[in-house]
């Protein structure tokens, strides 16, 4: 019998957005591409003077950082396992990965000895969790410092789809803010986290679920029990 879940609307951020419809395909399944999200870098001025050590909670804030500076001799410290591959991948030689969410990776920098510096968060305008308040409630030194910001496209919401994956709080509510209105009853939101399914809750989706652990396998594996 064809599944029924059959059409997947990918609306995370390129280039992530190409890779996960590549795993999407390999599931059987039908990939709709079609991002709500796209990534710009900052005319950020980097200043590592007090750094000890660095924190990156997405690949994006790696290739933004990588794009600024050739400076990749502080170690590394990553939410997940694909930042912290793409941190490898950009030249630096000394990385750790929370395998987690933002808290995670708190608990994870806390719990190791405080590097001889502060921790410097490379990332978003506008960032998902509060790595910084994290930290300084745990003792760790730690600033922040915006390289890249997360915008809307305009690209057209596709028609034809069964679920939408759903890979960041931020996506969720353009996901939300495109839907609005919509009668969404015969479709499914599939979320990498509980704080991206939130804004999805209030639709009239047939499912709306959350990823028990915050990483892309997870949440493909909610694809796969689906029929």
């Amino acid at each position: 019998m064809p599944n029924r879940l059959q059409r997947i609307w990918i609306a995370r951020a390129q280039p992530g957005a190409d890779e996960t419809a590549r795993r999407v395909r390999a599931l059987g399944r039908e990939a709709v591409v079609a991002p709500v999200l796209q990534t710009r870098a900052l005319p950020a001025r980097l200043d590592l003077a007090d750094a000890g050590a660095l924190a990156f909670t997405s690949r994006n804030g790696v290739a933004a950082f990588a794009a600024l500076t050739n400076e990749r001799h502080l170690p590394v410290f990553a939410v997940g396992d694909a930042t912290a591959e793409a941190a490898r991948a950009a030249g630096f030689p000394e990385v750790v990965s929370a395998d987690g969410d933002v808290r995670a990776l708190a608990v994870l920098i806390a719990g190791r000895p405080p590097p001889e510096g502060a921790v410097v968060h490379l990332g978003a305008r506008e960032p998902a969790g509060d790595l910084i308040g994290d930290l300084s409630a745990r003792g760790v030194a730690a600033r922040a410092c915006p390289i890249y910001e997360t915008v809307w496209t305009s690209l057209a919401t596709p028609e034809a789809w069964d679920a939408v994956l759903v890979h960041s709080p931020r996506a969720a509510l353009a996901v939300a803010r495109r839907l609005a209105g919509r009668d969404l009853s015969g479709r499914l939101a599939l979320a990498i986290s509980e704080a991206a399914a939130a804004p999805l809750r209030a639709f009239n989706f047939k499912l709306v679920a959350a990823a028990p652990f915050p990483n892309e396998a997870a949440l493909l594996k909610l694809v796969e029990r689906e029929p």
